[in-house]
């Protein structure tokens, strides 16, 4: 299988700074490409972790980056603040959604927006005020969309805490919306959980993804050997019920599906377990890394356009983020970068259009 792409960007966790990932593309005004991504300062990698957003700017395409910078930082009284998602928002704005974790393992997540393309940023509001009980809400980088109707929407996955032990219930699936441009958020739809028993994930960080027939896709982390996924034909009012989809073999570990120019692409990490091969204790089953291409919209993929963004089993990928220019792709992710968890660096690669394209 071909190996596709070449590093433009690297981000090491080093020292105090223990972990680099969970990051956003937003393309500005100006042609230049932002960069936003969960940088943690502490002396621990734990989600909890004491963290800001930072960021950084190319203006050339993604070949060279500029100096960084720290776009938000948590608020008084929280523990933690991360994984980033940017939104062209429909008035031009630019929009940031992200994680804001509290000290009694609730946590919310916000928005804010910038009317000057990121030098400056509104007061952030909450998205999940509008569901009406403090939880464990999950929003994964690089997750919300605008469908075609103008609805901004973003998949949570709700882990239930049912005691003061915060013991946290297998995964479901929730949609909040704005049908405003961010002025309002409401829940919609129903939750979706995992219908088989003795699942202690449950369904875990979805994604979305409009095919241009208006049909809404979620697919679904689940630790059950593949991607599950559901359908939205009402804009995210229903969906149907979640069933597996057997192309996309998954260890637990995100997904992500987007369109470049005619293609689509999903970037994955394929099974690494089966009866001849047992998955890597340290890296959580997430190596190799895979992007696949479809033709149809996303329709349907195929084996033969699978490409490997990693091969290096001795390393370990996930959490994607990808923005797409006139011939090219940038894919963003966490790299291992030699240690013993893949929560650890980011690498920014290139890929080109040629290289995936008929």
């Amino acid at each position: 299988m071909k190996k596709i792409g070449r590093q433009v960007f690297f981000i090491p966790a080093e020292g105090n700074n223990t972990r680099n990932g969970e990051g956003s593309f937003i393309r500005l005004k100006n042609g230049a490409v932002l960069f936003g991504y969960t940088e943690f300062i502490d002396d621990n990698r734990e989600d909890e972790a004491n963290a800001v957003i930072s960021a950084f700017i190319s203006y050339d395409e993604g070949e060279t980056w500029g100096q960084k910078r720290v776009l938000f930082k948590k608020s008084e009284g929280s523990v933690n603040i991360m994984s980033l998602s940017f939104l062209r928002m429909n008035n031009g704005d630019i929009g940031a959604f992200y994680i804001e974790k509290n000290t009694d393992a609730t946590d919310n997540i916000f928005f804010t927006r910038s009317a000057d393309e990121g030098d400056t940023w509104s007061t952030p509001i909450s998205c999940t005020e509008c569901i009406n009980r403090p939880d464990y809400y999950i929003l994964n980088n690089d997750r919300v969309i605008t469908l075609q109707n103008g609805r901004i929407l973003l998949p949570l996955a709700l882990h239930t805490i049912h005691n003061t032990d915060i013991e946290f219930s297998p995964g479901e699936i929730l949609f909040v919306c704005s049908d405003d441009d961010g002025a309002t958020w409401k829940k919609i739809g129903h939750k979706l959980a995992c219908p088989f028993k003795n699942n202690p994930l449950g369904f875990q960080e979805p994604g979305l993804f409009q095919h241009n027939d208006g049909t809404v896709w979620c697919y679904i982390r689940t630790g059950l050997g593949f991607q599950f996924q559901c359908f939205s034909h009402d804009n995210g009012e229903t969906w149907s019920s979640p069933e597996p989809n057997t192309f996309f073999s998954s260890p637990s570990s995100p997904m992500l599906v987007k369109n470049f120019r005619d293609l689509t692409v999903a970037v994955f990490n394929p099974i690494p377990e089966h009866v001849l091969r047992e998955a890597d204790e340290e890296f959580w089953g997430r190596t190799p890394y895979t992007l696949a291409v479809s033709y149809d919209n996303g329709k349907s993929f195929t084996r033969e356009k699978l490409y490997y963004i990693e091969d290096d089993l001795n390393n370990g990928y996930c959490y994607p983020a990808i923005i797409t220019g006139e011939d090219y792709l940038l894919l963003a992710y966490y790299h291992s970068n030699n240690t013993d968890c893949c929560l650890n660096s980011t690498k920014i690669i290139k890929i080109m259009y040629d290289e995936i394209s008929r």
